[in-house]
């Protein structure tokens, strides 16, 4: 989710007055410059010129005043601009605290302005001032219904206060007011993926990437959208697609990894994961489906490496703890199994799975009585569960 304040020029142009302010010679008004007015029947062209001089002194007074005026609008536009400059600016510098500030106060100057609301909007939601952001994105919107930029990001104020419905709904609006922009589309789809509408995303991602075909990130979800509807062949397009556009691409090879994991492609899976462990090496859900593929590929001592350093770093996942005791046993280490057995044990006691491993090894160990009742658990467990074919079978078992 990539928000950017835009510079749209507003509408609105400064006032300017253009005025001449010439000297007035008052002789030039008598009918005669060599004329006296002191001789007879001139008295009346006196109070004539009198009240035609006090006319065109409020003429000039109120020239003076719309002149100064318009060079204060003018003087205040050019304000404003600097305003709207220097927050874009802070924008860009990621410096948000100062992009508050800075559209606040140009709000205060203007606020009827469309760019000052738009930035203040987009300040507040990148300095995570998500109250502040709400409402000043409702109170724009109130005022511009039809900015498309004013409902996007409110959406996204909304995404962020985890309020899904509300946030679709003005993204939705955005869209239809300018359908043209990549951002909304992918915004949106980040909302579907999180409500798990992954059709959806993947329609909205289509449109996204037809607009911008060079967008790696894009081409990512979308392939997870496929990942996660069975549709694995085109995930693993998508996710090589992006790779091609960006070799760096965050969690690229870690999507195409499990891609082929799940088509059962082992090796082809641990090549991808060891790219992206060059990028994220403490990564725990990386480090698990690695260690997981290591182990059903038959590499049991680098798949405990990878299982240890998933569980040392706190990822509490009962299958990381029952995949590192179940390398360990096949290790011939049935001590060290243990206590990751009864880890996974203690993480998801419901699992048979966990039970039957921690039985092997406690037999192993020659503590007969804790390994009986280890099986009797898993007998029971068993017996609960739907028959899935084989459950404690396998090549690695």
């Amino acid at each position: 989710m990539h928000a950017r304040y835009s510079r749209l020029r507003s509408e609105e142009q400064p006032v300017v007055l253009e005025t001449e302010m010439r000297p007035i010679n008052f002789m030039e008004l008598l009918p005669g410059r060599s004329r006296s007015f002191a001789q007879p029947g001139n008295l009346q062209l006196l109070q004539d010129l009198g009240a035609d001089w006090g006319k065109r002194h409020l003429l000039c007074g109120l020239l003076a005043i719309a002149f100064a005026f318009g060079a204060g609008a003018q003087s205040q536009n050019r304000q404003l601009e600097s305003l709207i400059h220097d927050g874009q600016n802070d924008l860009d510098a990621r410096d948000f605290a100062s992009a508050v500030s800075t559209f606040e106060w140009a709000t205060q100057i203007a606020p009827d302005n469309l760019e000052a609301n738009r930035g203040l909007l987009l300040s507040y939601l990148q300095a995570q001032r998500l109250s502040a952001a709400e409402n000043a994105g409702r109170s724009a919107i109130a005022h511009w219904p039809k900015d498309a930029q004013l409902q996007h990001w409110l959406g996204l104020v909304y995404f962020k206060e985890g309020q899904s419905a509300s946030a679709l709904e003005r993204l939705r609006s955005a869209e239809n007011l300018d359908g043209t922009q990549f951002d909304i589309h992918f915004d949106v789809a980040l909302v579907l993926l999180s409500e798990d509408q992954y059709p959806a995303a993947a329609d909205e991602l289509q449109k996204a990437i037809k607009l911008d075909p060079k967008a790696a990130m894009a081409h990512v979800l979308l392939g997870r959208c496929y990942q996660n509807t069975n549709r694995t062949v085109q995930a693993i397009e998508q996710f090589q697609t992006a790779l091609r556009l960006d070799p760096d691409i965050p969690l690229g090879h870690y999507h195409l990894g499990f891609a082929y994991a799940s088509l059962g492609h082992n090796h082809e899976a641990i090549a991808e994961y060891e790219k992206e462990m060059t990028h994220s090496p403490d990564n725990p859900s990386l480090l698990y489906q690695l260690g997981h593929c290591l182990l059903e590929a038959g590499d049991w001592q680098s798949a405990t490496v990878h299982l240890k350093r998933a569980v040392e770093i706190g990822l509490q996942n009962s299958d990381a703890a029952y995949d590192l005791g179940k390398a360990l046993l096949l290790e011939g280490d049935a001590a060290a199994a243990v206590p990751a057995l009864r880890h996974a044990v203690q993480l998801k006691p419901a699992d048979p799975s966990a039970h039957y491993q921690l039985a092997r090894a406690l037999e192993k160990m020659g503590r007969k009585e804790e390994a009986q009742q280890e099986f009797q658990t898993f007998a029971a467990l068993k017996k609960t569960q739907p028959v899935t074919g084989g459950m404690a079978a396998g090549p690695t078992q």
